[in-house]
């Protein structure tokens, strides 16, 4: 049997090259898929994080609210003035000291935004100096959609709606809702929203 030949054996020497070239090629690729695979699902689970804390938020506001369903009106902020993070008061407020500032019927109900202002801005969960127990940029606002009427034969509920925005991680569909809208730069579409509405009745009207 005869050895192959200098020019076959230099042949199989560039094959073999370019199958190692190939391969590390798809290699390359293959992590790069990776790579960005694990990226959106980070991205994902901030998302989805972010998303449980409002809700958790929501259901606060709704909890102070009912139990003093007696002042509900009380706790109507509007949208164009959200509670929470703000250009003009980044910092947490003195709810002692505002409370103190009040008209003593109003005093629950200035706690209760204070403090819902302060966990907007993060203040449950505390990270070095930050601030990092809520969303990314949270406002929340209260809206009220129908006014309670205690007129004997009417008895019409008080009915809120309450809303906190954040901002997203990447664009999605703009949100209908008005809270914090245009707040988070140019692209609307970051802004994530979502709302609970509360009915606070009139037991003893009749």
């Amino acid at each position: 049997m005869h050895p192959p030949s200098p020019r076959l054996r230099a042949r199989q020497r560039g094959t073999t090259l370019v199958e190692v070239l190939v391969t590390v090629i798809l290699l390359a690729f293959g992590l790069l898929g990776i790579a960005a695979l694990q990226a959106k699902a980070q991205v994902g689970t901030i998302e989805s994080y972010q998303r449980a804390q409002a809700v958790v938020l929501l259901q606060d506001m709704r909890a102070r609210i009912m139990s003093n369903g007696d002042a509900a009106a009380d706790y109507v902020t509007g949208t164009s003035t959200p509670l929470g993070t703000s250009t003009t008061n980044p910092g947490l407020a003195d709810c002692d000291a505002l409370v103190a500032a009040a008209d003593a019927d109003k005093a629950t109900s200035v706690r209760d935004l204070c403090e819902w202002s302060n966990a907007l801005k993060g203040a449950a969960e505390v990270q070095g100096t930050a601030n990092t127990g809520a969303m990314i940029g949270a406002r929340g606002c209260i809206e009220q959609i129908q006014a309670q009427d205690a007129s004997a034969g009417v008895c019409r509920p008080g009915i809120y709606r309450l809303t906190v925005a954040w901002q997203g991680m990447h664009p999605t569909r703009t949100q209908s809702l008005a809270c914090g809208a245009n707040a988070y730069g140019n692209n609307d579409s970051y802004r994530r929203a979502i709302s609970v509405q509360v009915a606070v009745g009139l037991p003893s009207c009749s």
